[in-house]
């Protein structure tokens, strides 16, 4: 059974439950099988080869996610392709795609963790007590070499990550 984490984030206020370990730099970024573009499977393996972002929402169908996800879409631009990025929820595929259609995103791929959450709980951010299936707020960099460079899990989250330091770390990450 996954270790859990009681009351290292809240959501709107209130304690919840996180699914997995407490990843930090330094430690190997863990495998996950999520679905991407055109319902294929996704691993760890497939996205690698440069720094990558993991920009990890409960939801894009939420104002802050929203505003997160777009966010690191318009800061990687200056990026170009040394690096990938990828958003992470439990949305399914296809509402992942309308959402980027919808807000002119190609610079960020997307991943659903709806299949068997291996993702949320192999990175330690599922939301255990909630009556659906959510990944807590959470920004991992990882660079070509797997190794975990920068975590933030957000404490609240309805809140928005620190995003300049997670570009600083994925710039650096692909220097």
């Amino acid at each position: 059974m996954a270790e859990s984490r009681k009351g290292e984030v809240t959501f709107k206020g209130n304690p919840v439950t996180l699914v997995g370990p407490k990843l930090k730099a330094g430690d190997k970024a863990p495998d996950f099988t999520c679905v991407g573009a055109g319902l294929a499977l996704v691993s760890l393996a497939d996205t690698a080869g440069k720094a990558r972002l993991f920009n990890i929402v409960p939801s894009l169908d939420t104002p802050v996610c929203n505003k997160q996800t777009k966010r690191f879409a318009e800061e990687l631009k200056a990026l170009g392709d040394k690096v990938a990025a990828y958003t992470v929820s439990t949305d399914l595929p296809f509402a992942q795609a309308r959402f980027c259609t919808d807000a002119n995103i190609d610079n960020v791929k997307n991943l659903s963790d709806a299949r068997d959450k291996s993702f949320g709980e192999h990175y330690g951010v599922l939301i255990e007590d909630l009556p659906v299936p959510l990944l807590a707020r959470a920004v991992i960099v990882v660079d070509p070499a797997d190794t975990i460079t920068y975590v933030e899990v957000v404490p609240e989250i309805a809140s928005e990550p620190n995003y300049e330091p997670a570009i600083e770390a994925l710039k650096k990450a692909c220097s």
